[in-house]
């Protein structure tokens, strides 16, 4: 029981990590920040990264019903790690400073482990419960 509470407190912390990009896309999109330097792609990221965190909140109650949203949470957070870790790598190739690496990198690397985790400590699925096969009449073949 402990346990299972526990993995429900860090999908509630990461459920309310990516929540707050919620309010970044708010505030990128009410300040119109997004227009300057062309970061067209900002909003629509952080847009979705709120709606992940909505949805892995929905999913602290039963969190073995949910493996898959677990699952996308968990990749996408390594995958965007992944990205920034090749960007940063770059960038520094080029002489440029990211101001948002290595920080965001770290973080959203653990985020994912995180998820991994909690993903890994779900009980197994259980099995259906055994339901009879519906019974139909004998069926005869047309000619």
């Amino acid at each position: 029981m402990k346990r299972e509470r526990a993995l429900q407190v860090v999908l509630g912390l990461v459920g309310l990590y990516y929540l707050t990009w919620a309010f970044i896309t708010f505030d990128i999109l009410w300040r119109s920040s997004w227009l300057q330097g062309n970061k067209d792609a900002l909003p629509m990221f952080t847009s979705v990264n709120g709606v992940l965190g909505v949805f892995l909140l929905l999913a602290v109650k039963q969190p073995a019903r949910h493996r898959s949203l677990i699952a996308y949470g968990a990749w996408s957070s390594l995958a965007h790690a992944f990205t920034m870790t090749i960007q940063t790598a770059e960038a520094w190739a080029h002489g440029i400073h990211r101001a948002d690496s290595p920080q965001d990198i770290v973080i959203n690397g653990a985020v994912g482990v995180l998820l991994l985790v909690v993903l890994l400590g779900l009980p197994a699925k259980e099995p259906a419960a055994a339901r009879p096969a519906p019974v139909s009449g004998p069926r005869i073949a047309e000619a």
